[in-house]
């Protein structure tokens, strides 16, 4: 964390919080798929559970952004931490127990992506509130950098603790909502002033958050090529995981494995906000789309494990410098009242990726061998890429002030 955010006392109980909360979900999501095919031995029903939250995420993500911009954030935020608790915790009983089957799973992931669908928006609506202006892209990069730590942190550990017992790794999932509960109590976010809004108008609130992403070109292009390469990337994750499975690697090399791919993003994090301002905002973004393009073939030659694992790191290194470019302008340019519903949309376009890429990577181990399946996801994202390198939105793509933004998007 830079220095000037470390004495931020609201930024750092936020980040540390949430850093939590992400690392127990990243354990109980590598257990995820080994639990589903432990208890079904098929790797498309593993594709289709994860898939599962995700369309719980997806189905109540507009509402959500609506409710958030009419709601006290912090308090969203809240609520969402102490559900998903409980919800953890009584799969963690059914396991102990031995009565928890698919169907037990399933209502769980379905709570956990309806709590996420409202507390990821309430935060990043948030964040401009707890940070100036001019540190916004510092926490947006530190915010990447907290997700890949949460990945690596809980990932590792998830597999390792699978391994000594299916209930482990969503126990730490349940503790670890119960501490970012606790540290949102003492997170001081500036109230806002809002006038109360009829009931009969949400519809409307709904489809003005819509509009607004529409009315927005770079950010419109964006939210279509992220959905694309998100696809890719989780089928081809998931397809790996798979492969390993099936070659005999064990739960916890599955798991460093995976983590690798957040010790990749924490690297990235840690030089994003210095690429961000270095690099022009077009080649910040589809320099990731070549990078992943040139790296997915190469697990075609290299062993499922940790050979696969640095992969995964080196597809995730520059993936936060593009993040940190799209959420600080996105953020910069949308007013207040709106940018829960931005972020919602832009979490329910990535939605349709988070439903569709773990259901293929499933489909694609099912139906094809090993090599055809890899080749399959290295050509999706290389159609990706050349579609965002020559996309003249895209090139066009600066940093201007987003005034400037706005008054060129009206013309």
């Amino acid at each position: 964390m830079t220095g000037s955010l470390s004495r931020n006392r609201d930024y750092r109980l936020l980040w540390v919080g949430q850093a939590l909360s992400e690392a127990g979900a990243s354990a109980s999501m590598i257990a995820l798929p080994l639990l589903v095919l432990t208890l079904t031995d098929s790797a498309a029903a593993s594709g289709l559970v994860l898939g599962v939250a995700a369309a719980a995420q997806l189905v109540v993500g507009l509402p959500a952004g609506a409710l958030v911009d009419r709601w006290n954030r912090r308090t969203v935020m809240l609520v969402c931490e102490a559900v998903q608790a409980v919800a953890v915790g009584c799969l963690v009983a059914g396991l102990w127990w031995g009565v928890a089957g698919v169907e037990h799973v399933v209502a769980v992931v379905v709570v956990l992506g309806v709590c996420r669908a409202l507390s990821e928006p309430a935060e990043e609506a948030a964040l401009p509130a707890i940070v100036p202006e001019r540190q916004l892209s510092d926490a947006v990069a530190m915010n990447a950098a907290r997700g890949y730590l949460g990945q690596l942190s809980g990932t590792a550990l998830g597999g390792l603790l699978f391994g000594f017992g299916r209930w482990l790794p969503f126990a730490v999932e349940a503790v670890t909502h119960v501490a970012t509960f606790v540290s949102l109590l003492f997170i001081r976010i500036p109230a806002r002033e809002r006038e109360p809004a009829p009931v009969s108008r949400f519809h409307r609130e709904v489809g003005e958050g819509l509009r607004w992403v529409w009315t927005q070109p770079v950010v419109r292009v964006v939210a279509f090529c992220a959905v694309g390469l998100n696809l890719f990337f989780q089928a081809f994750y998931l397809l790996m995981i798979a492969i390993a499975h099936q070659r005999g690697v064990s739960a916890g090399e599955i798991g460093v494995m995976g983590a690798m791919l957040g010790a990749g993003g924490i690297l990235g994090a840690l030089v994003a906000p210095r690429l961000h301002r270095a690099l022009r905002p077009h080649l910040s973004i589809v320099v990731v789309f070549w990078v992943i393009t040139a790296l997915i073939p190469l697990a075609l030659v290299v062993d499922p494990g940790i050979p696969t694992g640095v992969l995964f790191a080196a597809a995730a290194f520059l993936a936060p410098t593009a993040n940190t470019t799209i959420t600080t302008y996105q953020l910069l340019l949308t007013p207040d009242e709106l940018r829960g519903r931005l972020s919602s949309v832009m979490g329910v376009a990535l939605g349709v990726a988070a439903i569709a890429g773990p259901a293929v990577g499933g489909a694609l181990v099912e139906w094809l061998t090993p090599t055809q399946a890899i080749l399959t996801c290295a050509a999706g994202t290389a159609v990706l890429t050349v579609f965002a390198t020559l996309n003249p939105t895209l090139r066009r793509f600066s940093r201007e002030e987003p005034a400037a933004a706005v008054a060129e998007s009206e013309v």
